[in-house]
């Protein structure tokens, strides 16, 4: 049987705001444990809840930069459950009257298609705070600094069938959230995390299937790697005769797998109810303008100028826009050489690479685009060849020097000057007459070598396409 996967995701992105929703707490990450808790957050009594206004603001930024219909009223309400780190016994949420309504996206698949993906609703809550497990020995440590941290939760339409389709949603919505200031996304700090709702169905069919759901995951490649356990998991379940049970699960990395942890809640065992001690949020045309006015450029409007503008690939510019400060270095080195496509390539080759290498982001690159556009100057002119560039951009990585005082300074300028590379080639012709005789007699590949040689002789100086010119004419000469 041919059985198709039924997606949708819970994303929890915390915003970016310095005090908590309902308290003037600090939201710093990385403070003592229980040192950034008010009573507000521990819920004691007598206290009250006030709403942080740039909270609002920011839930509504993103609802604008998913097209999705903004609630003019929207209504707190709690949810009530039992964990070791939620003080007060219930999460302050929006269930029924959420402030950001129904949106979509358009993400981009491996294949170079893409997919319109529904965002039921996106509602703002607090976050919980969290239970330690590492540190202590058949017990369990709770930071509460974390309690009280805003978070908008946005949910999809179940309109994902595979594991690729939901990373690149869940990178979609990551990417946005960066793109216009409401988040961080640093999910190694659980600034942004994602749960997944999966089920299975017999091709063709369209009920859904019984859906389990896994929590709490925390990385792009442990989401894709979860779903596709947890798809078949699910599969060989029903085909050996079993039935897929509603539940909450979660994924062990270290064990690649899925595992059980409580059966899945409804709506009606959180007994939502309208919180008392909140009014009813009432955003009016003023304060929605004044939240979207400075909106940037959207990826996906900034990728189609990028292909527009400088010639790009749909591939290299969904590179380049794949963060705004990317997007943003991109745009300063393709003005300053003038030459967008030889930009887009060292931006994806080299320095991707040595960002990578020593796992930097774009922000933390020791070399700016002017510097860089510096280096690309020497390569349009023909000063350095792309060989000697590279062995530059090292250079300027590790000192932070500019590229013409190390190209001066290390010998690097490539030689140009036609006699010097004529004699230097009669040289290795006369030392090489085998191979000479071999490319005479139709041996092509051998060109390669003594191509290799002249470079050889030259500290790999030669103008590489002087030197194939010289070295054809004076083997046919």
């Amino acid at each position: 049987m041919q059985w198709e996967a039924v997606i949708g995701l819970e994303i929890h992105t915390q915003l970016l705001t310095r005090s908590k929703i309902f308290s003037g707490a600090p939201t710093a990450f990385g403070a003592e444990p229980n040192t950034q808790a008010c009573a507000i957050d521990l819920g004691l009594p007598g206290v009250l809840p006030v709403l942080n206004a740039e909270a609002v603001r920011l839930a509504v930024r993103f609802g604008r930069a998913i097209d999705a219909e903004i609630s003019r009223r929207s209504v707190f309400a709690r949810k009530n459950y039992f964990y070791p780190d939620l003080p007060k016994g219930y999460q302050i949420s929006q269930y029924e009257h959420p402030i950001i309504g129904r949106g979509q996206v358009e993400i981009l698949l491996p294949d170079g298609t893409t997919k319109i993906i529904g965002v039921t609703r996106a509602h703002l809550e607090e976050d919980a705070g969290k239970s330690l497990h590492e540190d202590f020995h058949g017990l369990t440590g709770i930071d509460l600094n974390r309690a009280g941290v805003p978070l908008l939760e946005i949910v999809s339409e179940p309109d994902m069938r595979s594991p690729a389709e939901a990373v690149a949603y869940a990178k979609k919505i990551h990417q946005i959230v960066r793109y216009i200031g409401v988040s961080d996304g640093n999910m190694q700090e659980g600034s942004f995390r994602i749960d997944a709702n999966v089920s299975v169905r017999p091709g063709g069919q369209q009920a859904f299937g019984t859906r389990t759901e896994l929590k709490n995951i925390n990385s792009f490649r442990f989401l894709e790697r979860a779903l596709a356990y947890e798809i078949e998991r699910q599969i060989e379940t029903l085909e050996s005769g079993g039935t897929v049970i509603q539940e909450t699960r979660l994924y062990d990395p270290d064990r690649d797998e899925t595992r059980s942890l409580r059966t899945k809640e409804e709506a009606h065992d959180y007994r939502y109810f309208p919180d008392p001690d909140l009014l009813p949020l009432v955003l009016d045309d003023e304060l929605i303008a004044a939240a979207v006015a400075d909106l940037p450029e959207l990826p996906d409007a900034r990728r189609a100028r990028f292909q527009a503008d400088y010639g790009l690939s749909t591939y290299d510019a969904a590179l380049l826009t794949a963060s705004r400060e990317l997007a943003d270095y991109f745009e300063t080195l393709a003005c300053a050489c003038a030459d967008p496509k030889l930009a887009a390539n060292w931006i994806n080759g080299e320095l991707a690479s040595a960002l990578n290498r020593d796992e930097l982001e774009i922000t933390q690159s020791p070399v700016t685009a002017e510097q860089l556009a510096g280096l690309l100057k020497r390569i349009q002119d023909g000063t350095v060849s792309g060989t000697l560039a590279k062995q530059v951009f090292e250079g300027m990585w590790e000192t932070g020097e500019p590229a013409d005082s190390l190209i001066e300074a290390r010998g690097l300028k490539q030689i140009t000057d036609t006699a010097a590379i004529e004699s230097i080639v009669d040289a290795v012709l006369a030392a090489n007459p085998a191979q000479v005789a071999q490319y005479r007699a139709g041996k092509e590949k051998v060109f390669g070598f003594l191509v290799g040689q002249v470079m050889k002789q030259t500290g790999g100086r030669a103008n590489p396409t002087q030197v194939n010119e010289i070295l054809k004419r004076k083997l046919f000469g």
